[in-house]
């Protein structure tokens, strides 16, 4: 008996310790992933009604929905510009942020606010800057000497674009602490080696501070890839979809089919497809980690 508290009490005292989170997890994404999996192949309506089951129809259904793949094309077009513009933000303000030290607090508060501050505030006040007519930044712009400014969240040629610069804005701050850590753990006699090397800062960033940085630009680049296909909160309140379908993202279609719709079996069809998309771009990026992380 002793020996079998030897051996096992550090594996039961470790799942006492994450029974907890397993149980959240198993209760607030476990379970309905399960269950919304399940009625992707009803035609559940909500309110009680009555769900049939009709096999693979909301599948099929989805490839001959254009609207569906106007918001699949609108997310895609959202990621490529979302995540490698993200991604350099915070790397800029990360390694500026490491080079200052007085006003380094200071500095990280400020890029780090709009990660705090609530999203409907941030879709309202930028609402009101990108107003093509009475907007502050168009009044800026035509006092450049730009006679026709953007029409922004009015165009549909501009407002998706606006859409993504607001998303940057708010969220590269959050990405741009992650890394400044990560930058911060990179050992220094690495630098002073380089240095006594003859390293100008150009290499000494190159092949020192990208290759110690890498583990933590691979969880940037997850997150962010994630956090883009999950965007819906500027785009239902700055555009609601519009003008026409130009901003309408996939989250906010599946918001469209289930609770306006009420479609919810159809919803829960895209909700899957969304879900295999982030899973096969997350297990190409790890098959690809080995070629560029550095640990």
């Amino acid at each position: 008996m002793n020996m079998w508290r030897l051996k096992y009490k550090p594996y039961l005292t470790g799942t006492l310790f994450i029974l907890p989170a397993l149980v959240l997890f198993a209760v607030f994404i476990l379970l309905p992933l399960i269950y919304g999996t399940m009625m992707s192949f009803t035609d559940y309506g909500g309110f009680n009604i009555k769900a049939n089951f009709v096999g693979l129809d909301n599948y099929s259904k989805l490839l001959r929905d254009d609207y569906f793949k106007i918001s699949l094309k609108n997310n895609a077009i959202y990621t490529i510009l979302f995540v490698p513009l993200t991604m350099l933000m915070a790397l800029l303000s990360a390694l500026a942020l490491n080079h200052v030290i007085h006003l380094r607090k200071y500095f990280r508060m400020v890029f780090y606010f709009p990660q705090i501050t609530s999203m409907v505030s941030i879709a309202i006040v930028w609402g009101l800057l990108l107003n093509p007519i009475r907007g502050p930044i168009n009044i800026m712009l035509q006092g450049f000497g730009i006679a026709n400014p953007p029409e922004w969240l009015m165009s549909s040629a501009w407002a998706l674009l606006a859409i993504i610069l607001v998303s940057v804005w708010k969220s590269f701050g959050y990405y741009m602490i992650i890394l400044l850590a990560g930058m911060q753990g990179i050992p220094e006699y690495l630098y002073e080696s380089a240095k006594l090397d003859g390293a100008s800062a150009w290499k000494r960033f190159l092949y020192v501070t990208l290759p110690g940085l890498s583990p933590t630009l691979f969880m940037v680049l997850i997150l962010t890839i994630i956090n883009s296909f999950q965007v819906f909160d500027l785009v239902s309140i700055m555009t609601n979809g519009g003008p026409g379908r130009s901003t309408n993202v996939l989250v906010f279609r599946i918001y469209q089919e289930a609770f306006v719709n009420y479609k919810m079996g159809y919803a829960a069809a895209m909700s899957a497809i969304l879900f295999i998309i982030i899973m096969i771009v997350s297990i190409i990026q790890f098959r690809l980690e080995k070629k560029w992380v550095t640990y």
